[in-house]
């Protein structure tokens, strides 16, 4: 919705409340000034955001890009009428494979589309996606958010996200840097982060689980727990790369670990994975168990526990852990390059 745009009578009638777009602007201005960063120019029109490359950084920058969504996690916090974390699920969805290739998330742009401008929840939505931003280290310079009257209800919405970052063009990360005998480096996730969920809610319609009911197991409301925002990696992998010889990461997202380790391997090596290293979160157990779902589907759904991979030399594993320990976040090692054909194979128990 452009901002300062003229509200005529018959828009109106249409189901396009301008005005409600108008506050919903004004509203999030707030959030969005928490992101800024230095490099950004000031845009008068407001039809576009500008970001100045400091080419002094660089030697030879290249630059990346990703966009994404959050799925149909949305229709959860839409069901909940919780709306403040959405937008960290998608910052993470979006940076989080930006600093796959060993970029440095820059600045983020979002799309919102919805039945109804509802101006605090719009804001509460952008809020959400500025604080991701914030964990991030980026700027979110620009955005949209369209009233589609007909197309969908007033109280639904939709959200996407595209990010941009850079690297050096020799620093550039990803399987043709992986070398036998490298270590695997696991980086905890907060939970089912923003994939499967069209299989966690058929869950809870077919076990008829109540969202608002306190879950011993999982420690919390399940609902809550469910909503749980993804955890945004950026700066970790960011301190990583400064303070290890990192060869390659994988973040964990649809389609599991092991589909998406394999796409950080060259074809000549092969990883072994073993379960017995980490317990995951207990809110796949509860799935798996309510919804009477194989192994082998949740591993093929979800992250089981593992948001984010580094795949870093063997004697900078140490270092490697060091670095995410400091920063507070649980890691350990589960693996090693092996020679092999590509292959990631997941073995033993959970402990």
């Amino acid at each position: 919705m452009a901002e300062g745009a003229n509200t005529t009578p018959a828009y109106a009638a249409a189901g396009v409340d301008i005005a409600a777009g108008e506050r919903a602007v004004d509203l999030m201005k707030r959030h969005v000034a928490r992101t800024r960063r230095p490099e950004q120019v000031t845009d008068a029109s407001g039809f576009a955001g500008l970001f100045r490359l400091d080419v002094a950084k660089y030697r030879a920058p290249v630059l990346a890009t990703s966009t994404d969504g959050v799925g149909t996690k949305v229709l959860l916090a839409q069901q909940l009428d919780r709306h403040d974390t959405i937008g960290i699920d998608l910052v993470g969805m979006v940076v989080d494979d930006l600093v796959v290739s060993g970029a440095e998330p820059l600045f983020m742009t979002d799309y919102i589309a919805c039945g109804a401008v509802v101006p605090e929840r719009i804001a509460e939505i952008v809020g959400g996606i500025a604080e991701g931003c914030h964990q991030a280290g980026c700027a979110l310079i620009g955005g949209e958010t369209a009233e589609h009257p007909g197309a969908m209800e007033p109280d639904e919405y939709d959200l996407a996200g595209a990010g941009t970052g850079v690297v050096e063009a020799d620093a550039v990360l990803g399987p043709d840097r992986v070398r036998e005998g490298d270590a695997v480096i696991a980086m905890a996730s907060s939970g089912l982060h923003s994939n499967g969920y069209s299989l966690v809610r058929h869950v809870v319609d077919r076990a008829d689980l109540d969202l608002h009911a306190y879950v011993d197991e999982l420690g919390g409301v399940l609902g809550e727990v469910l909503l749980t925002p993804t955890r945004v990696y950026a700066k970790d992998c960011m301190a990583l790369t400064a303070g290890a010889e990192v060869h390659a990461f994988s973040h964990i997202t649809g389609g599991g670990l092991a589909a998406n380790l394999a796409r950080s391997l060259p074809d000549g090596v092969d990883i072994t994975i073993d379960r017995a290293n980490w317990t995951p979160h207990p809110v796949f157990s509860y799935i798996a168990e309510q919804g009477g779902i194989s192994r082998e589907d949740m591993e093929a759904t979800f992250n089981m526990g593992v948001g984010m991979v580094a795949i870093v030399s063997a004697d900078s594993a140490d270092a490697a852990l060091a670095v995410l320990a400091e920063r507070g976040l649980t890691a350990w090692t589960m693996g090693t390059v092996a020679p092999g054909s590509g292959q990631v194979r997941l073995v033993g128990e959970h402990g």
